[in-house]
């Protein structure tokens, strides 16, 4: 676990106004946006420690997932311009803070399910906010220790090879 510091908040602040501003520069849904910038080469980008010394416009955000993606019109529902802010700054700080991928984290709770924690958690610490969705979806903020990523490789090697004999 990271200690949330100057660049962490940065780093929030940057990934909060580029949900913010999804809703003027996308012409598809939120839940649609959220879930491409988070598998988004962008998303794993801000994963990294160095982009605090390597960010750009919010704007440019925006181009660089059409062109992984191409552009989508695909879904309707758009969020308010709050939701999508609280929900880009807590992604973002779980990101941060617990050292986790952004796509790893949009497994654990997609865009659908964190919008409806919104008006309960919106106003909580962002790491009170994170520690109470893990504790209601039954899962661990504490790293893996080295024989539990042992054993869950074995189970996924488990699980290929039991694929390719079916």
């Amino acid at each position: 676990m990271r200690e949330f510091d100057a660049d962490g908040l940065l780093v929030c602040k940057y990934q909060a106004s580029i949900f913010e501003r999804s809703l003027i520069k996308t012409e598809c849904g939120s839940a649609v946006f959220i879930r491409r910038f988070m598998n988004s080469d962008v998303a794993a980008h801000l994963d990294t420690s160095t982009f605090a010394n390597e960010a750009t416009a919010p704007d440019e955000a925006f181009d660089l997932i059409d062109k992984q993606y191409g552009p989508s019109t695909y879904g309707s529902e758009r969020y308010s311009a709050d939701e999508l802010y609280w929900m880009g700054y807590l992604y973002r700080y779980w990101a941060y803070v617990y050292g986790t991928r952004s796509s790893n984290i949009y497994k654990k709770i997609g865009a659908r399910d964190l919008r409806t924690l919104y008006p309960a958690y919106h106003t909580l610490d962002p790491a009170q906010a994170i520690e109470r969705i893990a504790e209601a979806r039954g899962f661990s903020l504490a790293p893996l220790t080295l024989d539990e990523q042992v054993e869950l490789l074995r189970r996924i090697r488990a699980k290929h090879a039991k694929r390719r004999t079916a």
